[in-house]
């Protein structure tokens, strides 16, 4: 039996370890609109989200004739075709970048979360509790929100902010 002093290292190095794991869940979004990030052009003081599809890639296996079968006249075979078994990956669909503009997080308020939690509830799409959390639930109806429209993401959208009465619309100038 090791000693409690052997034992403290290495408790140490797997509670840092703990401390890196990620926040969200698999099937959630890395939310980019915390940091400075932003597309090309994008003007200024604007917040941004980004979702990212990863490229789908499918094994493909082929089987290549490399010598025809020999048959005589008759229709007996001489000696049978001889094949070779390729396999190769091939892209089915390109990785996909989109960028959308989002509400910045000082719009983000409890209160704002709490109105978008109960929005979303009013449409059937929201089952929890309203606590102005933007937890994991939350995020699973906003995409459920979004996804007709074409967004498969977590993270709000202004669009859709503003179609929840959420945001505010800009008036076109006169």
């Amino acid at each position: 039996m090791k000693s409690p002093l052997v034992l403290l290292p290495l408790l140490a190095v797997l509670s840092a370890c703990q401390s890196s794991l990620p926040l969200t869940g698999p099937n959630e979004p890395e939310i980019v609109q915390t940091l400075q990030e932003a597309p090309p052009g994008a003007a200024p003081g604007t917040c941004w989200g980004k979702d990212v599809t990863p490229a789908v890639i499918e094994t493909v296996t082929e089987q290549v004739l490399l010598q025809p079968a020999q048959v005589r006249n008759d229709g007996t075979v001489e000696e049978p075709a001889i094949y070779k078994t390729e396999t190769r990956q091939a892209i089915v669909q390109e990785r996909r970048v989109t960028w959308f503009e989002t509400p910045c997080a000082s719009v983000q308020t409890p209160d704002f979360v709490a109105s978008v939690q109960r929005a979303l509830k009013v449409r059937g799409l929201y089952r929890g509790p309203v606590t102005g959390q933007m937890d994991a639930r939350t995020r699973t109806a906003v995409r459920a929100y979004q996804k007709p429209e074409g967004l498969d993401s977590g993270i709000l959208s202004l669009a859709a902010a503003r179609r929840l009465g959420l945001a505010t619309v800009e008036r076109p100038t006169e």
